[in-house]
């Protein structure tokens, strides 16, 4: 083992992260400072302090990153319209680069010479959290216990736990069914049945959202305001990121939106299924959409949508801090200047359908052109035979070598 003497740790105070607390100041003789997120996942953050502080911990960090995480990272992400894969809004993903960004300067700020996190080495989060973690500290040293020790069961866990005096929250012999991942754009679940890409979920698994057939029989209806791609206000309100996703949440859970149940193809090799809540990106993505066809030129809506998948692929596989993925943030960022306006949806029974859009300042919808009555000279439709004409010629011409 090189010499290390202070790491900080990715700490949720819950048993995983308790274990490696205690392990890596038993393997590594160093002092272990604790570093706790709040990024929204609804649960109560200020355990994690007296939990800390019963293993002796003497620098504790807790956070509320709830704003900057909606601010700086969700909604960036949603002016590209992001998915992996056509079905995954990245709600673990877009976690990780705000975490390992934190990580490191709370290492810097406290003189530590190593990070640590719970990330198994099986999975995405190591990759996303490392190479975060590098392109901000290159020389950082990166202390990965799932890579190292022996504690490879639950079972081996528990044990050392109870030699350690480490306190336990769920009883001994009983197992959470899913491995669950959550903060304010989805919650996710794996593991358990899940493991069988042909079972369905249990009823009882969601957390968020009312099944769609059990979800109210009248629709509701909001309004969002955008300002350069951004959600800006929710029925004429003005809105923090941070609370356009705490109501959209909400309102999306109570009519059912945002399940998704996916078979996805991780970085390291494997595929692997999942199920996610995601109901304030399943409107947003929605919602964004129908502002961007209002407003956006034709060809630049297509180079985004061309570009899309390469940039969900970054986000997906840990290369938020890679210069590729600022270069087409530049980009996205600025074809977003025009993306000003409202968008009406109606949320129904696990559907977000759009009612309406529109924008005073950068419709280039044109109604005297695009009407099916009389335009009054605005269109010529003649001019359609010598453009239809000229794009058939390499085909009149194939079409001729042919015969």
């Amino acid at each position: 083992m090189s010499k290390v003497n202070k790491v900080v740790l990715a700490y949720s105070g819950g048993l995983d992260t308790s274990i490696i607390l205690k392990w890596l100041e038993d393997t590594y003789g160093c002092e272990v400072v604790t570093f706790t997120a709040d990024i929204g996942q609804g649960e109560e953050v200020e355990p994690a302090r007296a939990k800390a502080k019963s293993m002796g911990v003497k620098e504790i960090y807790i956070e509320d990153l709830r704003e900057e995480f909606a601010r700086d990272y969700v909604f960036p992400m949603f002016r590209a319209n992001t998915l992996y894969e056509g079905e995954y809004l990245l709600g673990t993903s877009i976690a990780r680069p705000l975490i390992a960004k934190r990580l490191v300067e709370i290492a810097n700020e406290t003189g530590a010479d190593a990070i640590s996190h719970g990330a198994t080495g099986k999975g995405n989060d190591q990759v996303r959290f490392e190479l975060g973690a590098y392109a901000l500290k290159p020389d950082v040293k990166v202390i990965a216990p799932w890579r190292e020790w022996d504690l490879t069961s639950r079972e081996t866990l528990m044990a050392y736990a109870e030699k350690h005096g480490i306190p336990v929250d769920f009883k001994k012999g009983r197992k959470s069914p899913y491995s669950m991942d959550a903060n304010s754009l989805h919650i996710s679940y794996e593991g358990g049945i899940l493991e069988d890409p042909w079972s369905e979920p249990e009823e009882d698994m969601w957390r968020w959202t009312v099944a769609p057939e059990k979800a109210p029989d009248k629709p509701v209806y909001i309004e969002l305001g955008y300002q350069r791609g951004d959600i800006v206000s929710i029925d004429g309100k003005a809105v923090s990121p941070g609370q356009v996703m705490e109501m959209l949440n909400r309102i999306g859970g109570e009519n059912g939106i945002g399940r998704d149940d996916i078979v996805e193809n991780r970085y390291v090799g494997m595929k692997s299924r999942g199920c996610y809540e995601t109901p304030a990106g399943t409107i947003m993505l929605k919602a964004h959409r129908a502002m961007e066809s209002l407003t956006l030129d034709r060809e630049v809506a297509h180079l985004k949508d061309e570009l899309m998948p390469r940039y969900a692929s970054l986000i997906y596989n840990g290369y938020w801090w890679s210069p590729e993925r600022k270069m087409l943030q530049t980009m996205i960022d600025a074809s977003q200047e025009t993306v000003n306006g409202s968008v009406r949806v109606k949320l129904y029974k696990g559907n977000v359908i759009v009612a309406g859009r529109k924008s005073d300042t950068d419709s280039l919808f044109d109604e005297r052109i695009a009407t099916f009555e009389e335009d009054q000279g605005a269109y010529n439709q003649k001019d359609a035979e010598g453009f239809i004409k000229l794009n058939a010629l390499r085909l009149r011409i194939a079409a001729r070598k042919k015969r």
